[in-house]
């Protein structure tokens, strides 16, 4: 489960956010995950709480919110949602496609003190 290495990267992002900021304690990460990624947010969550026991990020909400990719086929012009990772245009077969969203996950916000 990929899941809990990919929780472990946002507490250590957010910590590090804090540290830079002077902050004491996280209350709240604010975030995206990219649609296309598969990952649950609701597992994402458990995991961050459990790596966050003992840290300044103890007891904080995750917030994440699930980002829409699409993708635009280089053979047909089609947009679609691409199928974790996979390429394929549901209209015409082609393989070769631009993406038009951010993969991955990433942070918008902390609420610290």
């Amino acid at each position: 489960m990929h899941e809990s290495s990919i929780a472990r990267q946002l507490l250590s992002a957010a910590l590090d956010r804090a540290a830079a900021e002077g902050a004491t304690r996280v209350l709240s990460v604010r975030g995206w995950v990219a649609e296309a990624e598969a990952l649950s947010p609701e597992s994402l969550s458990l995991h961050f709480a459990a790596h966050a026991r003992g840290t300044p990020a103890e007891g904080a909400r995750l917030d994440l919110r699930l980002q829409r990719v699409e993708a635009r086929c280089l053979s047909c012009g089609g947009t679609y949602a691409p199928d974790h990772h996979v390429l394929l245009c549901p209209r015409c077969g082609g393989d070769q496609a631009t993406l038009l969203g951010r993969l991955g996950l990433g942070l918008d916000a902390l609420e610290v003190e």
